[in-house]
């Protein structure tokens, strides 16, 4: 009994995110005009994948008690180079993909470097670095548009549909959480990562490996939102440097990672809650957008919900004396 109080617990967060979606996204078929149908699945799909790859991005980093305020940044570079890579024959778009990811784990890299050995605060290090890399970004694609003779095969095949039916990029997602996610969270490196957010002092003194734990994190932080910035390219045909869509996604990641249940405080939450988080967040737009609510209203009502969901999953504060309680 007391082990399936500590499950649930522990996955309240997610539990909640998910069911949030599944009200707020069965609500948005039922008044849907076209009504429940592949190709109204597959677009809510399509847009919910690109918050969720960068709502994992931000878990890796939120899980040792940072924040990375340039995953939105690193997604519009990756946007940017992928409009341009993404041509010729299937080995160069290869070739293109392999390159805007390494250059995602490069920007992860240099963000863990910059917090591991800066010794600042992550919020400012990646403010400076998101700067940065939308200005590389902006020199990249001042205008929008993608090369000539981009290869759309790729991109169809990611955005489309599995036998007619089923999302393409949400079997890409599960894919991402079986083949990455499972096995980091029960890696060694994994484990290091949430006990540096539970207590890095004491992380450090149990002989866990404090900045390995963060560089990893921060370097698959990078890759998971060069991801997005390719699914944004996939979804689109071209590249745009756009400062409000970088702000947007860096904002809502952080919304997502929240509504999913994982902690600010770090140490406690997982990408899969995230992801709901972030399906739950885009199911709200998607739902606004379908009453017809008026634009200027839009903000304050995903406002209200999420404030409402954060004070739900974060109700136990009020019943802990002791920060440690939350890990036990």
């Amino acid at each position: 009994m007391n082990g399936l109080r500590y499950s649930f617990a522990e996955q309240r967060g997610m539990l909640l995110a998910l069911a949030i979606f599944i009200i707020m996204f069965a609500l948005y078929l039922a008044n849907h005009p076209a009504g429940f149908t592949p190709n109204v699945v597959q677009t809510a799909a399509n847009k919910g994948v690109l918050l969720a790859l960068v709502a994992m991005a931000q878990t890796f980093v939120v899980l040792t008690a940072g924040i990375d305020l340039s995953v939105g940044m690193i997604f519009i570079l990756a946007n940017c180079l992928a409009s341009y890579l993404l041509v010729g024959t299937p080995v160069t778009v290869a070739l293109g993909v392999g390159g805007v990811l390494l250059t995602g784990l490069a920007c992860g890299a240099l963000n863990g470097l910059l917090v591991i050995y800066g010794r600042l605060q992550p919020i400012v290090i990646t403010i400076a670095t998101g700067a940065v890399f939308f200005g590389i970004a902006l020199w990249i694609r001042p205008y929008p548009g993608s090369a000539d003779g981009f290869s759309a095969e790729l991109a169809d095949a990611l955005t489309g549909k599995v036998f007619g039916v089923f999302p393409a990029s949400l079997l890409f997602l599960i894919a991402l959480v079986l083949l990455v996610w499972l096995p980091f969270r029960r890696s060694v490196i994994g484990r290091a990562v949430y006990a540096v957010g539970s207590s890095e002092p004491a992380a450090y003194m149990s002989g866990v490996p404090v900045m390995r734990a963060k560089f990893v994190a921060y370097v698959l932080s990078g890759l998971f939102a060069a991801m997005g910035g390719l699914f944004m390219t996939f979804f689109t045909y071209s590249g745009e440097a756009s400062l409000a869509n970088g702000n947007t996604y860096t904002l809502s990641s952080i919304a997502a990672v929240v509504l999913g249940g994982v902690s600010l405080f770090g140490g406690r939450g997982s990408a899969v809650g995230a992801i709901f988080g972030a399906l739950a967040f885009r199911a709200i737009g998607d739902l606004l957008f379908v009453f017809d609510f008026d634009p200027l209203w839009q903000p304050l009502f995903q406002g209200v919900v999420l404030l409402l969901a954060v004070s739900l999953g974060s109700a136990r504060l009020f019943q802990v004396r002791n920060r440690l309680d939350l890990f036990t």
